[in-house]
């Protein structure tokens, strides 16, 4: 069986560990390795921890990371977390995410025990649908940036893009969600709005594997593993400086993904969430059926 000890571990980008499979993973941390299935040939692989310095961690609801963050520290194994925070309550489009007060909370504690540029804030995907406008969703991120005034320091999003996932577009239509998609007219005057109240804010604002350009309204194309922020976290860690120092981009992501070089040792259609919009999961019943067979004492997720 093919064996990797990556630098970068991303957990993950393919499900929820943060907020469904902390202990497991914290567990397998201890016990150096995980068991990662290809989800496209079905083969495994052995992912060792050996040379592991850095992890960038992908949630929800991360507060069940908070009080394993020592065990990191302990081991010398930096982190952040990229915090999909978005405000789809009165649409029922995240069924299974806390209250928004409550992951603000989570967001605040998290960069109280992390640090400043910890956490980074994603509202991600922009959703359109008859019900939800662009208005409206720039209301909703004006919402939140008030809040997490002093803790965030970043704005990363997305457009949806129902059209290039089937499965997605299956599951908004079942749920009865009538979904718009997203035109070249439509993201331009978004991010130009979103621009203008961002004088208020401060952030730097990014978008997440989009293709339109957008520098013209101080938007950036993101790399969500990012060097720059590992680096600034990390100063002290001269293998990992090394590593990022000679760092490439990670191909096997989308086209547009400017992230380098990680391992992610999630595992599709395991996230019970429950998001109406989720490319990850084939279905939200599958995906819960999935979690409700993981065994923690197991070696991988599923």
């Amino acid at each position: 069986m093919v064996a990797q000890a990556p630098v970068i571990i991303s957990a993950s980008r393919a499900t929820d560990i943060p907020a469904f499979y902390s202990n497991w993973f914290f567990s397998r941390l201890g016990k150096g390795y995980v068991r990662w299935r290809n989800p496209f040939n079905g083969k495994d692989c052995f992912v060792s921890f050996t040379n592991t310095r850095f992890i960038v961690f992908w949630s929800k609801n991360p507060a069940p990371l908070v009080h394993n963050l020592h065990i990191l520290r302990e081991m010398g194994i930096g982190c952040y977390v990229q915090y999909t925070l978005n405000d789809y309550e009165k649409e029922g489009f995240e069924a299974n995410v806390p209250a928004l007060q409550h992951r603000i909370d989570t967001f605040k504690c998290l960069v109280d025990t992390l640090g400043e540029g910890s956490v980074v804030w994603r509202f991600d995907p922009l959703v359109l649908t008859d019900a939800v406008s662009e208005e409206s969703l720039l209301e909703k991120i004006d919402n939140i940036a008030e809040r997490l005034r002093g803790y965030t320091e970043k704005l990363v999003f997305s457009f949806a893009d129902i059209g290039s996932y089937k499965k997605v577009g299956k599951n908004l239509m079942l749920a009865g969600i009538k979904y718009k998609e997203w035109d070249f007219e439509s993201m331009l005057s978004f991010a130009e709005t979103l621009s203008g109240q961002n004088e208020s804010w401060g952030l730097k604002l990014a978008t997440c594997s989009e293709p339109i350009a957008l520098g013209q309204f101080n938007i950036e194309h993101n790399r969500c593993i990012d060097p720059e922020l590992i680096s600034r976290l990390a100063p002290a860690d001269a293998v990992l400086q090394n590593f990022l120092f000679n760092a490439r981009t990670d191909g096997g992501q989308r086209k547009h993904c400017g992230c380098i070089l990680s391992k992610d040792i999630g595992a599709y259609n395991s996230c019970p969430h429950g998001c109406a919009y989720c490319y990850a999961n084939t279905t939200p019943r599958s995906a819960l059926a999935n979690y409700h067979r993981h065994n923690p004492e197991n070696d991988s997720i599923l």
